[in-house]
């Protein structure tokens, strides 16, 4: 029996796209997105590849998958699944119907402890499965740097590996079963058939009989060729995984259909192995000159047994340190490059001995420098540089780094010559490394390459430059993907890899399963040429415009700003972790919602091919953006250091130019107006602000927040103002919401200061920043007040007076927007310089914090944490001798006006909310005391818990006891420190956010 090859679909298939999304919208239960805005949104992944969808399917059940699947073939229509999207050589685009399996399908529906399996949905992400493996010391093998956010049904497509596949093999060494759908509508289970079963199997007849009797027979005819032409290496990942049907892996139609990137079935569901985690680990870092001076080494350091062996070298140091992340480079060894050994064991000695004997053991001299890590914090701190790689292999603004070629694969013994030949490649075609890491263990290397895509020749560089790579690899018996798959990007040489009588059987094999060739067309078999659907080519002309902000990180060039996702996926995360990025997303699990997601439309607008006919005014980007919370995660979080809420800000004021806004824009992004009208008559205020609600588009579960019966300007005022007649001078800056809403955060401010020996001053007239005017793009608006800022404070900023700030989100605006606005304007540069929080400040001068007892739970505010960085306040906290822990809550979900609005923001807000922030304080108990500076932070934990937390400030303030007269002299030292019993303050209101006792310290 001879397979027929499944035809071929060189070009796109031609739909009829609305008579397909009504036959989809009758039949599927699910989301049916056929809409410019969802094509555009799902027409790029991680790869250097572009293609629009015919539309988009989001499942909810596995039935409305089949009913797709059916109405598509009714249609004749191309389909393919995605996991997370951030597939790297294009197999995750196309021009077909998308279903998108991670909203919705993304269950665990079964695990085993005992018998050391999981059956799992193909939207379930790879850290959900890993986290409940490990409630019993097991876990899912296979993990690449993307562990957070792909999916399993991604990892099946691509037969992901990662760093451990030294201790876990592929993926297609840990699945046993996979439930499928065929183009043609077939369901079936397959997986492991002796033969005997495989002869009952065929037996039976049906589709599936003549599906294994087609299989066999290709085996039988292919086996050969299949063992002589087979790279016998670890990570041979490209091409079809037919040596898994060869009998001594017992016929495996599952290990078969694994890395066949959605061109052969779907998966619904999978039976995962699961192994045991070594619960303890230790790390060796080896230094060396070069990265294939390192290579050379790998075959002896693997004999000592690491379950783990990476590189990465100094480009990679060195691009995470120029885009400003922290990386502590200091931990590293001597030399360019890294070995990365990392032991497990059941006990921590067990590790430990592992490592001391690889020290021990290993030859001297070779290597500039050797390390060993015992302490789980540097071992964390070490990884997140090497797991950085895919992230930080992009220095927007600087140098472009493409994947496609970035993950050949040869024998661990070889890979150190291979690597030199590599860069020789490189040099001759006139291209530059950005920077190497991989899986060095298993011969895996990644690189990622400045191709001009800009130009024809660059173009013809990129094509030529495949065929010598392809070459090269062939001849090192090597695999063209050692990891990420062949897609869109390498498929067009697998000849060079295999012969073309093997590529022949995987159309053959194909066939068998696809034979109309519906399934992903294009990818793998048949590829379109490698050259094609690029992402950016000499045919790209973005719009030009005018911004508000003038991007000086990206040359001034929007467009270029919003060029720098590449669609890594970061920000797809669904647990905060450390990070901020993207609390949207989490709550909706909606790609649109996501960064990326943001960053494309914002692209696709200024590209106008699917959308932006409209430009500015496209309803797409505002729908995606409008549910932007602005916490600026994105701005530290997102390996390119994306600003989304500065995009955000530049849109809305144009989508809104000339236009009418809603109320709600008025009513919250003027505050600043409407609080100095209100702080004459606030009673009043009050009671107006709560009839209005409904009016202005106010969700009517918040209670507005309270105007003070009195300022803290007017506090000021009345007090006289500094009561430290010589000292540091020190700006306080008067934010609206501290000084109309809540002055009691500004007053213990100042007498934190005076009694840290600071004669404190404020801006001689009211100011506002302008902080809640960015949420809604009033740029002009928001220029004049900064404009009035500098003019202001003209003479403290040429004196160098250093500037705190209270209210984290206001200080951020003087660290970011400002000089964004105003990059050429020296007073802006300095003012951003002389911006403090307090817990800076103070960090910076000689003062004894109160000391204080107690437990205390800290919500860092959003900017706080992007921006400005908290290290400072958790030192803070920390030196007065409370227990401090910050929460990794991410988002608290209020985001200044966000979450006062009604409806899906009000919803949104919340859901951020009760992920991980008010569950913990709830739980916290009545005598914790809670901390936030954060007005939204403290604003959510009041409305959604019923506790108010209290500033840094007011926490600070809880030991201090002034006895006026003294203070009046000059203040240093001036304040006394007593025990002060906790009821003795429970008047003052400062305990309303937990209990604390304060412990005498002698001024």
């Amino acid at each position: 029996m001879t397979a027929l090859a499944a035809p071929r679909r060189t070009r796109p298939a031609e739909v009829d796209a609305r008579a397909l999304a009504a036959a989809l919208s009758r039949a599927v239960g699910g989301e049916v997105r056929f809409g410019a805005g969802s094509r555009a949104l799902y027409a790029n992944d991680a790869s250097s590849y572009r293609q629009v969808p015919v539309g988009v399917v989001v499942p909810r059940t596995i039935d409305d998958v089949i009913a797709a699947v059916e109405v598509c073939r009714d249609h004749d229509a191309p389909l393919f699944a995605r996991g997370t999207g951030t597939g790297l050589a294009g197999q995750s685009v196309n021009h077909a119907v998308v279903l998108d399996f991670s909203k919705y399908l993304n269950e665990i529906v079964e695990l085993d402890y005992d018998a050391r399996y999981a059956i799992v949905q193909p939207g379930v992400i790879l850290d959900t499965l890993r986290d409940k493996a490990e409630e019993r010391d097991l876990t899912y093998g296979p993990d690449p740097a993307t562990h957070s956010r792909c999916t399993l049904g991604g990892m099946i497509g691509n037969n992901s590996c990662g760093v451990h596949s030294i201790l876990a093999g592929v993926t297609a060494d840990n699945i046993e079963e996979l439930d499928v759908v065929l183009a043609d509508g077939t369901r079936l289970t397959v997986g492991k058939s002796g033969d005997e079963e495989l002869q009952a199997i065929i037996d039976g007849g049906g589709r599936r009989g003549e599906i294994y009797a087609a299989l066999r027979d290709l085996r039988d005819r292919y086996d050969g060729l299949i063992r002589d032409r087979y790279p016998q290496i670890p990570r041979r990942i490209s091409g079809y995984n037919l040596d898994r049907l060869l009998p001594e892996h017992g016929f495996d139609v599952a290990a078969a259909l694994v890395g066949t990137e959605s061109t052969c079935a779907l998966t619904l569901q999978a039976r995962c192995t699961l192994i045991p985690s070594p619960q303890h680990r230790s790390l060796v870092l080896l230094g060396y000159e070069a990265p294939w001076d390192a290579a050379d080494h790998v075959p002896e350091i693997m004999e000592y047994g690491p379950i783990g062996l990476e590189t990465f070298d100094q480009r990679l140091v060195d691009n995470e340190l120029e885009k400003g992340f922290e990386e502590h480079a200091e931990l590293l060894p001597r030399g360019s490059a890294w070995l990365l050994c990392e032991f497990g064991g059941d006990t921590k000695e067990e590790a430990d001995d592992k490592a001391e004997r690889l020290q021990k053991g290993l030859r001297k001299g070779e290597q500039l420098e050797l390390r060993l890590y015992e302490d789980p914090a540097q071992i964390k701190e070490i990884w997140q540089i090497r797991e950085g790689g895919v992230g930080h292999s992009k220095v927007p603004g600087k140098h472009p780094a493409w994947p496609s070629w970035e993950d050949a694969a040869v024998a661990p013994e070889k890979i150190g010559a291979f690597l030199r030949d590599w860069e020789s490649l490189v040099s001759e075609h006139g291209l530059r490394v950005s920077a190497y890491f991989g899986h060095v263990g298993h011969g895996c290397i990644h690189t990622r390459l400045d191709f001009d895509f800009s130009t024809q020749e660059g173009i013809r560089n990129y094509r030529s430059f495949g065929e010598d790579a392809a070459r090269l690899i062939a001849s090192y018996g090597g695999s063209l993907s050692g990891e990420h798959g062949d897609g869109h990007a390498r498929a067009e040489f697998l000849e060079t890899m295999f012969g073309s009588e093997l590529v022949q059987a995987f159309r053959e094999f194909k066939a068998i399963w696809d034979p109309d060739g519906r399934l992903n067309p294009g990818k793998v078999s048949d590829p379109y040429p490698t050259d094609s659907f690029l992402r950016f080519d000499p045919s790209y002309r973005p719009r030009r415009v005018q911004t508000h902000f003038h991007f000086p990180d990206d040359r001034g060039d929007f467009i270029a700003a919003t060029e720098r996702c590449f669609g890594v996926g970061a920000c797809r995360e669904i647990t905060a972790g450390d990070g901020v990025m993207c609390p949207s997303y989490r709550a909706t699990r909606e790609e649109k919602h996501s960064t990326r997601g943001r960053a494309r439309l914002l692209n696709e607008m200024l590209r106008g091919e699917v959308i932006g006919a409209k430009g500015w005014r496209d309803d797409n980007v505002h729908e995606a953006l409008d549910l932007c919370l602005a916490c600026k995660g994105c701005k530290s979080d997102c390996p390119v250091r994306v600003d989304m809420a500065t995009y955000k800000a530049e849109f809305f004021s144009h989508y809104f130019a000339g236009r009418l806004r809603p109320l709600r824009h008025y009513a919250l992004g003027l505050i600043y107006w409407e609080a100095r009208v209100a702080s004459r008559f606030p009673r009043a205020a009050n009671r107006l602000a709560g009839l209005g609600k409904r009016l202005v588009g106010i969700a009517p579960e918040r209670e507005l927040p309270q105007f003070a019966e009195r300022t803290f300007r007017d506090w000021w005022v009345a007090r006289g103002g500094c009561r430290v007649e010589s000292g540091r001078r020190v700006l306080l800056w008067p934010d609206t919401f501290n000084n109309f809403f809540h002055p009691e955060t500004a007053i213990a401010a100042v007498e934190v200061l005076e009694d840290a020996g600071c004669r404190v001053e404020l801006p001689g007239r009211s100011l506002c920043c302008g902080r809640p005017l960015y949420d809604f793009g009033m740029l002009t608006l928001a220029k004049r007040l900064l404009r009035q800022i500098l003019d202001e404070l003209r003479p403290q900023i040429a004196g160098g007076v250093p500037v705190v700030g209270l209210e984290p989100s206001c200080l951020a605006v003087f660290r970011d927007e400002l000089v964004n606005l105003f990059p050429d304007d020296v007073d802006a540069q300095r003012l951003r310089k002389q911006s403090f929080t307090l817990a800076e400040y103070l960090g910076q001068i000689e003062w004894e914090a109160p000391r204080l007892e107690g437990k205390a739970l800290v919500q860092a505010h959003c900017h706080h944490k992007s921006v400005l960085g908290f290290d400072k306040d958790r030192e803070l906290l920390e030196r007065t001798g409370l227990d401090v822990e910050v929460l990794e809550s991410g988002c608290c979900g209020m985001a200044g006006s966000f979450g006062y609005e009604a409806g899906e923001k009000y919803e949104v807000s919340m859901r951020c909310a009760e992920d991980t922030l008010l569950p913990r304080v709830r739980d916290a108990g009545e005598n914790a005391l809670l901390v936030a500076d954060g007005f939204s932070c403290r604003s959510q934990i009041e409305h959604g818990a019923g506790r108010r937390p209290r500033h840094l400030a007011e926490v600070l303030r809880l030991g201090l006891v002034h006895e006026p007269a003294a203070v009046a002299t000059n203040g240093r030292g001036a304040a006394k420190r007593a025990k002060v019993a906790v009821a003795a303050l429970a008047g003052t209101g400062l305990l309303a956010g937990g209990t604390v006792a304060v412990r005498r310290r002698l001024g």
